[in-house]
Order: C-alpha cells, then structure tokens, then sequence
C-alpha cells in the first residue's frame, strides 16, 4: 500500500486527471451499453433521451464550471471570495429557474418526444439546481489544478449512477425511464463529494469591482452562447430523430450515437486541461499555440484511429456493445464516427479562442448549428441521410476554425 501511494506521487496530477476521466468515461460507455443491453431498442430511446438531457444539462453546467476555472486563475483573495459568492448565487438561480421550466413543461415533452409519461422529466427536473452547484465546485478544482478533487467528484457521480440505476431496474418493478431519471437524480448528490462551499460565503458582505464583475459577465455571457452552440450540435441530431423517427429508429440511432461519440467524450479532458493552461500563458505573456496543437495533434491521433476501427469492424463493434438487435446500424458506425471526430477537433480550437476572449468562433459555431438543425429538418428521409449532413456541417466547422486561427496568427 505505501509503494502504490509512494508510486501516486510521482505521477503529474495531470496524468492522474487523464486516466481518471477515461475510467469516468469508461463507466459511462457501460452505464449506457447496459441500459441498452437491458432494455432493448425501443425502451432505451427514453433512456437515452435522459441521457440526452443530462448532455444538455452538462453543457450548460459548463458556463459555470469554465467562468469559474479561468477566474480561480486570475482572482485572488478578495477578488476571488466575491467571485465565488457571486458564482454560486447566479449558479442555483439559474437552475432553480431551469429546473421549473423543465417540471413546469413536462407533458409537452412527453407528447414532443413520444414519451410514455411526464414523470420521468418532472424527476430529472428536480435535481437539475443541485447539478449548477456541482458545476462551481468543479470548476474551482479545475481552475486550481486540484486535480484529485476534480477526480473524486466526477467520480463520485459517474459510478453512484451507474450502481444505483442498475439497482433501482433490478428491483423497483416501475417505469424504466422513471428509474433511470430517478438514478441520474440522486447521482447529482453523489456529485458534491468532495465540496470546498463554505455556508458563510453566500451571505459574507463582499462584493466584486464594476471591471472585474464586468469582464466575468462578458466571458459568461459568451462561453453560455457557445455552450449553447455544443447543445444544437451534439444533440440536435438524437432529439430530432426521436422525434422524426419511430420508437425502434430511435433507439438504434441512439446506441449509433454512444458509439460514434467516444472520441468527444474522450476530448473533455482535454479541454479541462487546455483552458487553465492556456490561461496561465497569457497572463504570465507566453505563447498560448503550442498548447492548442499539443492537444489537437492528442484528439487528432485519437480520431483516426476510431475512425478506421469503425470503418474495419463496425458490425463486430455493434454486437460487442449493445448486441445482435443493433446490427442494421453497423454501416453507419464510421461515417457518425467521423463527424464526431470533425467536431471534436473543431471544439479544440473553440475553446482555445475562448480561453483568450475571443467572440468571432462562437458566432460561427452557432451558424453551423442552425444550418445543421436546418438541414437535419429538410432531409431526414433515412438515418443515412441525417448522418451525412452532419458530416457536411462538420466539414465546413472545422474548415473555418482553421482559417480563423490561422488568419489570427498571420496578424501576432
């Protein structure tokens, strides 16, 4: 025992982080092939419409979680003690507003989204103020490169859902969308573990300068409208097939959608990597580019390699993860790949312009997110076609990332 925590210390917080996300993401990938494996195709569609909606949720948690990263940076002493005070205010405000918006419309989502009942909506609702409050708490750990709590506490979520959801299916003889929703609800709780909140703060009488509480709103205000750009496109697509699609299309595009997805889930941790450094480089007037290639040559390796896995054994890969009554999807499997990989890459350099203020690539991200929605509306005669027109939309993403970035280098 003392040679492995000997053998811990010298391992770089850094690469401690890495693996722990990729074992996050592990157990993620199993929550979700066993809910497929359990419930089949057509009850998975609602799970994973949850699971959708916890993507969604996970977006918008990150407009808080990247604000408060980048000023635990910059901020310090009294500065920062406002700044988290004002964090967790506008934190579970949001969500208590957000939370009643999805408790509140529940029955037109049900009848939206082809749902059995309302309820599992109004149980994710519940929780939804309790994951914003998560998001500041990480977002802290992440800004102060405390790695190991960043761990525990994405930890602590990834495996209390993965257990309880397997036990509450096992035992409750109820909805499994219900329990499922129910499962991703307590796991928000687990979520807190570890917190550094501190009661007093919220109430402390503090406040943050007029410049300073401007510059947090402008950065906010502009990572929320990226955020918002990663929902239209990293979802759009699922949420518009339940729609557009029966109950069995649904679920086969859902599980297509886990599998191609691996590779953007993979790049989360790269981007909690990149924005504090990148940070720290610009303040301390350093190169900031060498960062951003690092880690887009990481995800670039990464992509090709699911790529061609997909492409070389797609139907090998189906009947692994989710089994025989998934297999019409296997030709599908490299090109959903694909574009998921596009956006991975082209997510890289947004959030690297991000890190350094820059407004111009969130505004392009949210016009390829129109036009794939727009896309998607227009032609969705098969799952064929809705694939390839994110791969068009990614293309053109990506294309004009690069010429962005590279228009801006010429300039520096």
């Amino acid at each position: 025992m003392t040679a492995f925590k000997l053998l811990l210390q010298k391992v770089p917080p850094e690469r401690l982080f890495m693996g722990s996300v990729l074992l996050v993401n592990g157990g993620n990938y199993l929550y979700n092939l066993i809910l497929g494996r359990l419930l089949g195709p057509e009850a998975f569609a609602d799970a994973a419409l949850l699971v959708t909606l916890l993507l969604v949720l996970s977006f918008l948690g990150m407009t808080f979680q990247l604000a408060t990263a980048k000023f635990a940076v910059l901020f310090s002493e009294s500065d920062w003690d406002a700044f988290q005070q004002l964090q967790y205010k506008y934190a579970l405000t949001f969500g208590m507003v957000i939370g009643l918006l999805l408790f509140g419309f529940a029955e037109n989502l049900s009848i939206l989204f082809q749902t059995d009942s309302p309820l599992m909506f109004k149980t994710f609702a519940a929780a939804v103020p309790l994951y914003f409050f998560m998001s500041v708490n990480r977002g802290t750990y992440q800004g102060r490169q405390d790695y190991a709590k960043l761990s525990v506490t994405y930890q602590a979520e990834m495996w209390s859902r993965l257990v309880l959801t397997l036990v509450l299916l096992w035992l409750v003889p109820l909805s499994p969308a219900f329990l499922v929703a129910l499962g991703i609800a307590i796991s928000f709780v687990f979520g807190l573990i570890p917190t550094t909140f501190d009661s007093k703060r919220l109430f402390k009488k503090v406040r943050l300068s007029a410049p300073h509480k401007k510059r947090v709103m402008q950065f906010m205000v502009l990572t929320a409208c990226y955020e918002l750009t990663q929902i239209i496109i990293n979802n759009s697509d699922v949420l518009m097939v339940k729609h557009y699609f029966d109950t069995l299309d649904a679920g086969l595009y859902a599980s297509l959608a886990l599998i191609g997805r691996v590779v953007y889930f993979v790049a989360w941790m790269f981007v909690m990597l990149l924005l504090p450094d990148v940070v720290q480089k610009q303040k301390n007037g350093e190169a900031t580019a060498p960062v951003l290639f690092k880690y887009v040559g990481y995800i670039g390796f990464l992509s090709l390699g699911i790529v061609l896995s997909c492409a070389l054994f797609p139907e090998l890969i189906v009947q692994l993860m989710f089994g025989k009554a998934y297999l019409s999807i296997a030709p599908l499997l490299w090109q959903y790949a694909l574009a998921t990989s596009l956006f991975a890459i082209s997510n890289i350099f947004a959030y690297y312009f991000l890190s350094l203020d820059e407004y111009r690539p969130v505004l392009m991200s949210g016009l390829i997110g129109v036009s794939q929605i727009g896309l998607i509306v227009f032609f969705h005669s098969s799952l064929q076609m809705v694939v390839g027109v994110q791969i068009i939309a990614m293309v053109f993403l990506l294309v004009i990332q690069l010429i962005y970035f590279l228009q801006k280098n010429q300039k520096t």
